[in-house]
């Protein structure tokens, strides 16, 4: 196999490289890293979370930028904080022989000041998020004209979070750029065209099929009735003793509730979701990174980025609207060669979207009986016991308890013990699951655990698979924002033209704006149409159905001491 070394790496990298454990390079590291020593060739990396992707460009980016030059001459722009701190972090970790190389990350929710402060006393690369990176260039704040090398990274997740007009912002402010470098795990229509606009004959490179899944990662699903989802969960938790994972919910309002309800029941768990503080976030990731926590349960939004070391099960609550989410979802677990579990949970009416999700991935879903309240109460049994026996007893003064411990239980007999230590760390499960009922969903045989929605009609069928394909109706909507000025005119037939008080001057951008009124209304962005933000005020189409769910959640509210103001554009 091949070693750092040998892809022409500074001896200072790899001597970083060598220390942090790493002697030979992962296939995007292979592929990738002698391609980008040259600094002049534009590159696709198409490869899946967990698989190197940050030491495949952060290694050349350390090896070919000047130390001497005190400016920016490189920019990472990556869609979370969490990412981006993650990517900060590496790099520190690789540059740690080599002297007088700055890094400086700059994403929203930190004091913008000290940011700014950070950039004036001189740095090289620059890790951003399109929000804040766009705040500071609008104040001046950095200067882009001396960068070489971009790097997009999870660039598939920065389109999906709508972050196409930024990014496109962020290229335009960067003439002199040298080469651009693009790494996403899939390739979605709107890659391609960002590629094609602003990259010139880039060199591409995809480690696995594009868009697959990560083959370290066994997919199960559970098929169970609606009202039956959190029973279900709480035994998939409780059938795997060891569990660290993340659960994921499609709203705040599900991944606050389940949270509440999992705390009150004595597991170890957390929620993270739009509505919380950048320092609440900030507590429950450090929780979570420490093992403090068992369990984070977590919206897809406030998930993005998040990398942590260990994960063994991701459970979809419930399936995703877009399928690409799955494959996002999934890598969070079986990274850096570890093998993980990824489970869902499935209404029957649900399980032609595995079929799509399969084709997406590449890979297969395993159909998994939910178990039954015995099958937990007897894994539990064994893990505990194991733990029993595999507890270190040779460090610790014992002996001298021994005779104490043996004149207390004199009367009693070992088969007495073995049932009293049972019943002390099983009471709760035994009683629990006493009578607990079957939630398999049972089909009388009409249903293999293969043929996934053989019992539907079709008018069933179809209606589901509206409600899960928009991509094709967000697109034709989009389509018809870019033919003119929103302006003038009536809404689209079938939407909802409403006026909203906030703007730009408030702090948003299109993205942001988009999160936060979806956050607000718990409403999906399939419902969106178009959307024109000004200065002070805004306008936003929503389909007919939805609009009066939208102006109840947020006029009235408050926003940074503004009373919010929504309502029909047209009755204005």
């Amino acid at each position: 196999m091949i070693t750092f070394e040998e892809l022409g790496l500074d001896a200072r990298l790899v001597q970083a490289v060598t220390e942090l454990g790493y002697v030979n390079p992962t296939q995007i590291q292979e592929k990738a890293i002698p391609v980008l020593l040259s600094g002049t060739k534009d590159f696709i990396g198409l490869a899946q979370t967990g698989t190197g992707k940050t030491a495949a460009f952060g290694l050349p980016l350390l090896n070919i930028i000047n130390a001497d030059d005190r400016y920016p001459q490189a920019l990472i722009v990556c869609p979370t904080r969490e990412l981006c701190m993650q990517i900060v972090n590496e790099l520190e970790h690789f540059k740690k022989h080599i002297r007088g190389v700055s890094v400086v990350a700059v994403y929203g929710g930190a004091s913008i000041g000290i940011q700014i402060r950070d950039l004036k006393k001189g740095v090289q690369i620059v890790v951003a998020t399109p929000g804040r990176l766009i705040d500071l260039i609008e104040r001046k704040a950095i200067d882009l004209g001396q960068i070489k090398y971009v790097v997009l990274d999870e660039a598939d997740e920065m389109l999906n979070m709508g972050f196409k007009d930024d990014i496109e912002f962020i290229l335009q402010n960067t003439p002199q750029r040298e080469s651009t470098w693009l790494f996403s795990a899939t390739m979605p229509p709107e890659i391609r065209k960002v590629s094609k606009k602003y990259m010139k004959e880039p060199f591409e490179v995809t480690v696995g099929k594009v868009n697959s899944g990560n083959k370290n990662i066994d997919h199960q699903y559970y098929i169970t009735s609606a009202q039956h989802r959190y029973e279900t969960l709480k035994r998939l938790i409780d059938f795997n003793p060891g569990i660290y994972g993340i659960i994921f919910t499609r709203t705040k309002v599900d991944a606050q509730d389940i949270a509440e309800k999992l705390t009150r029941e004595g597991y170890d768990i957390d929620a993270l979701h739009g509505d919380l503080t950048q320092a609440q976030r900030d507590k429950v990731m450090g929780e979570f990174r420490d093992k403090t926590l068992q369990l984070l349960i977590a919206t897809d939004v406030a998930a993005r980025g998040i990398d942590v070391q260990g994960i063994t099960h991701v459970i979809n609550y419930e399936l995703p609207d877009d399928i690409e989410v799955y494959t996002h979802r999934s890598g969070r677990t079986g990274r850096a060669g570890n093998t993980g579990i990824c489970m869902s949970i499935v209404h029957a009416r649900e399980t032609f979207k595995l079929k799509a999700i399969e084709k997406l991935i590449q890979s297969t879903f395993n159909r998994v009986d939910i178990p039954t309240g015995k099958d937990v109460c007897r894994k539990q049994f064994y893990a505990v016991m194991d733990k029993l026996l595999e507890t270190d007893i040779t460090h610790g003064d014992y002996d001298t308890y021994l005779p104490m411990l043996e004149e207390k239980f004199a009367d009693v007999s070992k088969e007495d013990i073995l049932k009293r230590l049972a019943a002390v760390e099983f009471d709760r499960f035994l009683k629990y699951y006493e009578n607990a009922e079957d939630l398999n969903l049972r089909d009388n045989g009409r249903q293999k655990p293969r043929e996934f929605g053989a019992d539907r009609g079709a008018q069933g069928n179809n209606r589901e698979r509206t409600r899960f394909e928009p991509r094709g109706e967000r697109q034709e909507r989009g389509e018809r924002a870019e033919r003119g000025s929103y302006g003038g005119g009536g809404a689209t037939p079938g939407y909802a033209r409403l006026f909203v008080n906030l703007g730009t001057k408030d702090g948003f951008y299109k993205a942001s704006f988009l999160q936060f009124i979806l956050d607000m209304s718990d409403l999906k962005k399939e419902v969106l149409g178009r959307i024109d933000m000004k200065d002070m005020n805004s306008w936003v189409e929503v389909e007919q159905g939805a609009s009066h769910q939208m102006i109840r959640c947020l006029d009235g509210k408050n926003y940074k001491g503004r009373r919010i103001r929504m309502n029909d554009a047209n009755s204005r």
